[in-house]
C-alpha cells in the first residue's frame, strides 16, 4: 500500500478546527450558530458571520461509527420510519442517546446549540423534515429554499424563483444574526466558494491519470474542506496544498492500486461503514474506482456565472446539481465521466433509505449500458444502516464483476 499523503492529516487538523470552532460559538452569546444543508445557501450564511454546520456530515460520521444501526431505533421510536434517510434517522437517534462521534474525534461532547436552520430541498424532502425536528427541540428558526426537481434545461426562470426564494431570507438572517445584510460581503464569499470548487475538480480530475493516484475512497474523505468549508479560505488553502502534493507524487509514480488492471465508476451514495473493507477489497482486485457521482456534485462551478449577481449565481449552481435533474441530463452527465475517465464499468449502490441517491429503480443502468456497451453491477446496501449491507454477497458480486470485466479485456487484447 502506499504511503499517506501529508493532505489527509491537514484534512484531519483542519476539521478539528472546524468543529471546536462551530462549537465553542454555540456556547459564546456574541456568536451565532447556523446548521445547512451540504448543498444549501452557505455562501449567505458566511456572509452574515454564521459559524456554520452541517448536520449530513455528522450523519456520515455516525455512519462510518459504524454506530448507525444502535442509534436509529431511537428516532422509529418517537415516530419516524425505517424507510427514510438514515442521515436524518440516525443522526436523531444519536442526539436523543446523547452521543455523538464528534465526542471521540475531538473531544467536544455535544453537537452544537443552533440559532437558526436553513435548508434546501435540492436533495431531498427528508432535509426539512430533519432541521423542523431540531427546530421544535432547540425552538429555533427554520427557513429554507423549496427547490425544483427534474429539471431538464436550468432556466433564466428557474434561477430567478431559487434567487428570490434566497433573497427572503436575508430578514430573518438579519434578526438572529444582529447583522445587516452585505452584498459586497457575499459576492467576496462566492468568489471563495468558487475558487474552492475549482480546484476540488482539479484534485477529482487526478483521476483521469492511468494509473490513477487516488481513488473513490480517497476523495470520500480528502472531499471535507469542499463541503463544509466552502466559502472560506482555509478550504482553498488547503486544495491548493493538497494538489500541490498530488501533482508532485504523481511525477513520483504515485498510484493508488498496484497494476491497475480495471476502472470503475461508483454511482451513489458510500456506504460509509464499510468504506475500508471496500477499498481493500478493490485493491486486492487491482481495480480502481476513479470516479463517482456522489463527490462530483460538490463541483458548483456556476459560482463564477456572474460575479455580479450572487443570488443568480448561487441559484444556477445548486440547481445544476446532479440529483436535481432529470434522468435524460443525469445519463448525459455520467456517460460524459465514464468516457472522460475511461472506465470499464460501473457500480451502482442501491441506498435503500436513499432513494434521490439512487439511480436504479427506473431503467437507467440498462439504458446506459446500452449507449455504452460498459456493464454495471448493482448492490444493494445503505448509507448509514449497515443492516442492509451483506459483506459477503457485496464481495461475491464485485468479485465475479471484476472477473467478467477482466475475461471480456482479455478477449478485445488477443
Amino acid at each position: 500500500m502506499r504511503k499517506p499523503l501529508k493532505a489527509f492529516k491537514k484534512m484531519r487538523e483542519l476539521m478539528a478546527k472546524h468543529f471546536n470552532e462551530v462549537y465553542s460559538a454555540s456556547l459564546d452569546d456574541k456568536q451565532k450558530v447556523a446548521w445547512v444543508t451540504s448543498v444549501g445557501p452557505a455562501e449567505l450564511l458566511h456572509s452574515f458571520g454564521f459559524k456554520v454546520y452541517y448536520p449530513e456530515n455528522h450523519g456520515a460520521m455516525i455512519g462510518a461509527s459504524k454506530k448507525a444501526a444502535e442509534y436509529i431505533p431511537y428516532a422509529n421510536a418517537i415516530g419516524y420510519s425505517q424507510m427514510i434517510c438514515s442521515y436524518l434517522t440516525s443522526d436523531i437517534g444519536a442526539y436523543l442517546k446523547g452521543e455523538t462521534p464528534l465526542k471521540k474525534s475531538y473531544n467536544i461532547p455535544s453537537i452544537p446549540k443552533p440559532d437558526i436552520l436553513v435548508y434546501n430541498t435540492n436533495q431531498c424532502r427528508d432535509v426539512y423534515d430533519w432541521f423542523s425536528f431540531y427546530g421544535r427541540e432547540f425552538n429555533v428558526p427554520v427557513i429554507g429554499i423549496s427547490s425544483p426537481v427534474n429539471v431538464g434545461e436550468v432556466t433564466e426562470n428557474l434561477i430567478e424563483d431559487v434567487a428570490t426564494q434566497m433573497r427572503g431570507l436575508i430578514p430573518t438572517l438579519e434578526k438572529v444574526s444582529g447583522k445587516k445584510f452585505d452584498i459586497d460581503r457575499l459576492k467576496e464569499v462566492v468568489r471563495l466558494s468558487y475558487e474552492c470548487t475549482k480546484l476540488w475538480k482539479e484534485c477529482l480530475f487526478f483521476g483521469t491519470n492511468k494509473p490513477s493516484p487516488l481513488t473513490f475512497f480517497d476523495y470520500t474523505i480528502l472531499m471535507a474542506p469542499a463541503v463544509v468549508l466552502r466559502g472560506l479560505p482555509e478550504a482553498i488553502e488547503f486544495y491548493k496544498e493538497a494538489n500541490a502534493e498530488i501533482r508532485e507524487e504523481i511525477k513520483n509514480g504515485l498510484t493508488a492500486v498496484e497494476d491497475e488492471k480495471v476502472r470503475l465508476y461508483w454511482e451513489g451514495m458510500p456506504i460509509w461503514g464499510r468504506l475500508r473493507m471496500l477499498s481493500e477489497l478493490f485493491y486486492e482486485l487491482n481495480t480502481s474506482i476513479v470516479v463517482s457521482t456522489y463527490c462530483n456534485s460538490w463541483i458548483f462551478e456556476d459560482f463564477g456565472w456572474d460575479f455580479d449577481r450572487p443570488f443568480e449565481s448561487m441559484a444556477k449552481a445548486y440547481l445544476e446539481l446532479f440529483i436535481v435533474r432529470n434522468e435524460e441530463v443525469k445519463e448525459k452527465i455520467i456517460i460524459d465521466w465514464m468516457n472522460e475517465f475511461q472506465v470499464d464499468g460501473i457500480i451502482y449502490h442501491e441506498a435503500m433509505t436513499c432513494p434521490n441517491n439512487s439511480n436504479t429503480r427506473y431503467g437507467m443502468p440498462q439504458r446506459i449500458q446500452k449507449k455504452t456497451g460498459k456493464p454495471f453491477l448493482i448492490i444493494n446496501g445503505d448509507l448509514n444502516d449497515l443492516r442492509l449491507f451483506s459483506d459477503e454477497q457485496a464481495r461475491t458480486s464485485i468479485e465475479t464483476f471484476i472477473e467478467q470485466i477482466l475475461e471480456v479485456k482479455q478477449l478485445w487484447s488477443m
